[in-house]
C-alpha cells in the first residue's frame, strides 16, 4: 500500500482534481438544492385543511349581471342537487347550511379585543369534517360551540394586530389562547355562546360550526327556517378531471376554492424542478467523467511500476485501492461541503417562506441528505468498479 501511495502521489494533478471538486460540488448542490426546494415549497400549493377531507371542490353558481339585475337568488334547487349527485366524477355532495338569525362575535386574546363585528356562521355535513368525534360535538343547549375559523383571521391578527400590540403570534398549537364569543339574536332576545376554536381553514372563508349546533339553533332561535344553500361540497376523485369543468361550465357553475389552480401549479413547479435537478446531474455526470479521466492519466502513468507491484505479488485489489480511496474521499468531501452550503442556502430562503406562510410546519433536510447520500454511494461504487477492471487489465497484461 504505500510503494503504491508513494507512486500515486508523483503523478497527482492539483489542477485536474480541483476542477472535479468544483464541478460535482456545483453538480451535487444544484440536484440537493433543487430535491430540497421542491420538498420545503410544495406544501404552499398543495397543504390541506387537516379538519377537512382532501379532494373536495366548493361548488357555486355564477353571479351575471342579469342575475343581479333581476334579483334571483344563486341557490341550488333539489334537483339541481340530486343531478350533482349521480354525476360520475361526484363521491359525495354535500351542502353548506347558514344560521337564519342574526349573530355578532367578539375574538380577544390575552384580553385584548382584536374583533367585535356581526358574522356568518355555516356548517357542513359532519363526513365532510377529518377531526376526532369528541372535539366536533354539539350537546343541544350547550353553551360551548366547537368552531373552525378562516385562516385570513388569523393572518390578519398575526401580520398587523399582534406586531403593533406587542402580543404572540397564534398557531395551530396555540389555539386555546383565543377568546371566541359568540352572540345569538332572535325574536325572545340574545343568547351567548363560547366558541372552542379548535382549527384554521385555508380554503373556507366562513367560520364552520358543528351540523348538530346549526339544526339545534336554527330551530330554537329561527322558527325551523331554512334556506336553500348557495354553496354545496363537492368531493372528487380527481380534481384535475376535464368531466368536472365541463359539467360547471355547462351549467354555469362555479368552483370558489383554488384547488385546481394549484394542481396546475403543482404540476409547473414539478416540471421546473425536474428540469433544474437534471442540469445538476448532467454537471455532475460530466464531472464524474473528469474524475475517471484524471484517475485514468494517473494510472497510464505509473502502468510499468503497477506491472510491477503485480509481479512481485501484489494482488491487483490491494493496488486498486488507494486509487479507490482517492475518489471515495474527493466524493465524501464534495457531499459534506453540498449539504453544509445546502444548509446556509435553505436556511436563507426558509426564514422568507415562514414569514408568509407562517402556518406551515417545519420541514426537515434529511431527504436531501438520503438523496445525497444515495448518489455518493452510486457514484462511489461506479468509480470502485471501473478502477478494478482498469488495474486487473494491467494485471491480466503482464
Amino acid at each position: 500500500m504505500g510503494l503504491v501511495w508513494k507512486l500515486l502521489r508523483q503523478h497527482i494533478s492539483i489542477p485536474q482534481f480541483a476542477g472535479f471538486v468544483l464541478a460535482n460540488l456545483f453538480g451535487m448542490l444544484i440536484v440537493l438544492l433543487g430535491y430540497q426546494f421542491y420538498n420545503d415549497v410544495l406544501p404552499v400549493f398543495t397543504q390541506q385543511d387537516s379538519f377537512m377531507k382532501s379532494d373536495y371542490l366548493i361548488v357555486s353558481k355564477k353571479i351575471s349581471m342579469a342575475t343581479t339585475v333581476s334579483g334571483n337568488a344563486n341557490t341550488f334547487s333539489s334537483s339541481e342537487i340530486d343531478d350533482l349527485r349521480r354525476q360520475p366524477f361526484a363521491a359525495r355532495v354535500g351542502r353548506f347550511s347558514s344560521v337564519e338569525y342574526k349573530v355578532e362575535a367578539q375574538m380577544g386574546i390575552e384580553g385584548q379585543t382584536i374583533l367585535n363585528s356581526e358574522i356568518f356562521l355555516e356548517s357542513v355535513p359532519d363526513e365532510f369534517i377529518d377531526v376526532p368525534l369528541k372535539d366536533w360535538t354539539y350537546t343541544a343547549g350547550n353553551d360551548a360551540v366547537p368552531v373552525i375559523l378562516p385562516r385570513s383571521y388569523i393572518n390578519m391578527y398575526n401580520f398587523g394586530f399582534a406586531q403593533s400590540h406587542s402580543l404572540p403570534k397564534i398557531s395551530d398549537g396555540l389555539v386555546s389562547m383565543i377568546d371566541f364569543r359568540i352572540f345569538a339574536h332572535s325574536g325572545a332576545g340574545m343568547k351567548e355562546f363560547k366558541g372552542k376554536v379548535i382549527g384554521f381553514s385555508n380554503r373556507l372563508n366562513t367560520i364552520l360550526v358543528p351540523q348538530a349546533f346549526m339544526e339545534w339553533s336554527n330551530g330554537v332561535l329561527a322558527d325551523g327556517r331554512e334556506s336553500a344553500p348557495n354553496r354545496l361540497l363537492l368531493e372528487v376523485g380527481n380534481p384535475a378531471d376535464e368531466n368536472i369543468t365541463a359539467y360547471l361550465d355547462q351549467h354555469g357553475y362555479e368552483v370558489e376554492t383554488d384547488r385546481l389552480d394549484a394542481e396546475k401549479t403543482t404540476y409547473f413547479l414539478r416540471m421546473v424542478v425536474t428540469i433544474v435537478m437534471l442540469i445538476g446531474a448532467v454537471i455532475s455526470v460530466l464531472s464524474f467523467y473528469i474524475l475517471m479521466l484524471s484517475v485514468y492519466l494517473l494510472v497510464q502513468k505509473n502502468t510499468e511500476k503497477l506491472e510491477n507491484l503485480l509481479l512481485i505479488g501484489y494482488s491487483p485489489a490491494r493496488v486498486a485501492m488507494p486509487y479507490q480511496l482517492l475518489t471515495v474521499g474527493l466524493n465524501a468531501v464534495v457531499l459534506v461541503v453540498s449539504l453544509v452550503l445546502l444548509y446556509l442556502v435553505r436556511g436563507y430562503y426558509m426564514s422568507f417562506i415562514y414569514q408568509l406562510f407562517p402556518e406551515l410546519s417545519e420541514t426537515s433536510l434529511m431527504p436531501a441528505a438520503v438523496l445525497g447520500v444515495a448518489i455518493w454511494a452510486f457514484v462511489s461504487s461506479l468509480n470502485y468498479i471501473v478502477i478494478r477492471r482498469k488495474i486487473t487489465l494491467i494485471w491480466k497484461r503482464k
